[in-house]
């Protein structure tokens, strides 16, 4: 098995495990949206720190929840076309969208939200509102950390797309 194959294999474990405590973290976020929904209902109770932990956990679920969404292939496509493709045909599209789009969009993003998160971590950023959460910073680097594990699957889906096409057996746990 080849040093790329290996790497592929690391990368997509280390996707799987993150997309698993994702998964808890969007149980805990459903868990708090009720409870703040009935507190406010039924107890005209509210705070503003959970009301933005709200919003924060959303955004961990959604920047993270991507990459692993994308890992499994659960991105939607047109697939009244796609279906028809020859499985050569697929892997070229899916290696071409990984190095054409997928890999330069994520490290584009990664790149602007880093000035992005370091500016506002250089403020030391919180919220606005007064009882609101402290490092705001924090939220914001989600997007660099989001992008780059797309990006990490951007480059297991050149490793593995690519050993295909060239004649390489399917390996390792997700494929192509």
């Amino acid at each position: 098995m080849s040093l790329a194959w290996k790497a592929a294999d690391a990368a997509d474990a280390l996707i799987d495990r993150l997309g698993a405590f994702t998964a808890w973290v969007v149980l805990a976020m459903v868990l708090l949206i009720s409870g703040n929904t009935l507190a406010r209902y039924f107890f005209n109770a509210s705070t503003v720190w959970l009301q933005e932990l709200e919003w924060h956990l959303l955004a961990f679920t959604a920047l993270w929840g991507i990459s692993i969404m994308q890992l499994r292939g659960t991105p939607v496509r047109v697939d009244l076309f796609y279906q028809r493709f020859s499985e050569r045909t697929k892997l070229w599209i899916e290696f071409l969208t990984a190095l054409l789009v997928m890999l330069p969009f994520s490290l584009f993003v990664c790149w602007l939200g880093w000035k992005f998160a370091a500016y506002s971590f250089s403020l030391a950023e919180v919220s606005p509102d007064p009882g609101g959460l402290p490092w705001r910073w924090a939220v914001k680097s989600l997007v660099v950390s989001g992008y780059a594990l797309l990006a990490v699957v951007a480059l297991s889906t050149l490793v593995r797309c690519g050993a295909r096409l060239a004649g390489r057996p399917a390996g390792g746990e997700h494929g192509a």
